[in-house]
């Protein structure tokens, strides 16, 4: 069985918990390989004797499974890895919330076990494609949490006109409007007033951002609809992003975004499940005043 490693950056207190996932790894004759600019940052704590191979982009990663090292942002950078390969991916969360790297420090040698036995479930998780424009951000036009179109911080209110399957929706004044798939539910859509959308529901969310009229609110629908995006107004530019990729687009420019023709496969441990998640990451039930 082949493992993919996948981070982004690295912090020397965490060197105990790769060195284990290395061993436990490498002591069951898994063949390793590990992203290049990853390989580089913890080049010094990987144990020696313990082999491993180096992937540089979607092209050149072959493996059964994939370990993205980090927080929720690494997992969204993985995405561009992944892709269409079906290949799953597992969360280490050495970060903070962890909604998608649900894995803790401490469960790193009972993770590594049940993906090597192939027990573990996988949840598939829906991507948005941002059909128009092409190339916006190269070959990666993606997103597993959400897409969202903004104002320039130094700018006035964007008027943004949204079409569902070419009917009218509305026009939203305000700093800008997020979609997001029922992973991006829970967050920025969350933060700006969103619903949390269960991962398995056929569904996306429109959640205004700083909406100037305020009667109007989030809007959840079909994820098998095409979505179509005009910024109007007095400005010439707009703030566009999809998960962490960002970029600057003229106002002239049109979106048109659908379901990607493929998910995203997120592990999950033996018994596990969305709601638990969402209760403990957002303390539901806990009563504070005790």
């Amino acid at each position: 069985m082949t493992i993919a490693l996948f981070g982004k950056s690295f912090s020397p207190e965490n060197a105990a918990c790769l060195r284990q996932l290395l061993l436990e790894l490498a002591g069951n004759q898994a063949e390793i390989t590990i992203y290049k600019p990853f390989a580089d940052l913890v080049a010094d704590f990987i144990p020696v004797g313990v082999k491993f191979g180096i992937f540089h982009s979607h092209a050149d990663l072959k493996a059964d499974l994939l370990f993205s090292i980090g927080g929720d942002g690494t997992i969204l950078d993985a995405v561009p890895l992944v892709l269409d390969s079906g290949m799953p991916v597992a969360g280490i969360n050495m970060g903070r919330l962890g909604f998608l790297s649900s894995i803790s420090k401490n469960e790193i040698g009972k993770a590594a076990e049940s993906m090597l036995s192939g027990e573990y479930d996988v949840e598939q998780r829906t991507l948005l494609e941002l059909v128009v424009p092409e190339n916006v951000f190269g070959d990666v036009r993606y997103a597993l949490n959400e897409l969202n179109v903004i104002r320039n911080p130094e700018h006035s209110l964007l008027a943004i006109k949204v079409f569902v399957d070419d009917v009218y929706l509305n026009t939203y004044w305000g700093d800008g409007i997020l979609l997001a798939t029922p992973t991006g539910s829970t967050a920025y859509s969350l933060s700006a007033g969103g619903p949390i959308i269960a991962p398995n529901a056929k569904n996306f969310v429109i959640t205004p951002i700083a909406t100037h009229n305020l009667t109007v609110r989030p809007v959840v629908i079909p994820d098998d609809s095409e979505i179509r995006i005009q910024v109007e107004g007095r400005e010439k530019k707009f703030v566009f992003s999809m998960d962490s990729r960002t970029c600057a687009l003229d106002t002239s420019v049109q979106l048109k975004v659908r379901k990607a023709s493929f998910c995203l496969n997120l592990v999950r441990m033996p018994g596990e499940d969305f709601f638990g998640t969402i209760r403990n990451k957002l303390m539901w039930g806990k009563d504070n005043r005790n």
